[in-house]
């Protein structure tokens, strides 16, 4: 593992990496969900893809990467942005999973590489709304620390500023950044997905004009036993233009 130290607004970050084929040209980057880390993408996908330069990423906040922040989402893709030229990336592939998907999207990589990404609003359950709607009547309260047992298992270990993050990024409609999207996805997702319902894969495929959709069984974490499979598609399916 490597530390490389960004400045952004005023500010500097401790960004822990891996890099796996040093050597090669043309990278593929790969950015975690929420409340994940850079391993556990290695874990995926370190074996694979043997012809590009792997670059494995804790986002501030996760993993070896410490946070003291308040961040949001365009946050995010500017510290990835700096980050990513300092390693001289070509930007060639991004792949993000869940929340890294939305990050991976606004980096705008020559090929984007989607697994079970966030970024389309689904309804919530009725215990999650009445969840939220009773915090909201407990911080009108001065209650704000009994608001802690309705929180989302992703954020149960996160520090305040972090909570405070993931309240940032969390109902992000990021329709028009998919219909937007000006080169090539790749999208994959499990048919069993709770956290990122198949038909926001499906969706999302029919935002992104130049795209291809794959699903497979599994969770949200499917791509932990299809990354063999997976990269294989992604090898068939990169534009190099």
């Amino acid at each position: 593992m490597a530390v490389k130290t960004i400045e952004y607004e005023d500010k500097k970050f401790d960004i822990a990496y891996d890099i796996i084929n040093p050597s090669q040209k043309q990278d593929i980057v790969f950015l975690h969900g929420w409340g994940s880390n850079k391993e556990l993408m290695k874990g995926a996908f370190s074996k694979y893809l043997p012809n590009l330069r792997h670059i494995y990423i804790d986002m501030p906040g996760f993993g070896k990467s410490p946070n003291q922040e308040i961040l949001t989402t365009d946050d995010y893709i500017n510290i990835m942005k700096i980050f990513l030229k300092e390693l001289n990336s070509d930007f060639f592939i991004i792949a993000g999973h869940s929340y890294g998907g939305k990050v991976a999207t606004l980096l705008n990589p020559k090929n984007l590489v989607l697994l079970s990404s966030a970024g389309i609003l689904e309804e919530k359950s009725k215990s999650v709304k009445f969840k939220i709607f009773f915090a909201k009547i407990l911080n009108s309260l001065g209650l704000k620390n009994f608001t802690k047992i309705f929180r989302s298992k992703d954020v149960d270990k996160m520090s305040e500023n972090m909570y405070e993050t993931f309240k940032n990024v969390l109902n992000e409609d990021f329709t028009n950044h998919f219909k937007t999207f000006p080169n090539n996805a790749m999208i994959f997702w499990g048919e069993s997905d709770t956290a990122t319902s198949l038909e926001s894969g499906k969706k999302i495929a029919s935002l992104i004009k130049n795209s291809s959709f794959v699903s497979y069984i599994g969770d949200h974490y499917f791509f932990l036993k299809h990354s063999k499979n997976i990269s294989e598609s992604i090898e068939n399916g990169i534009s190099k233009y």
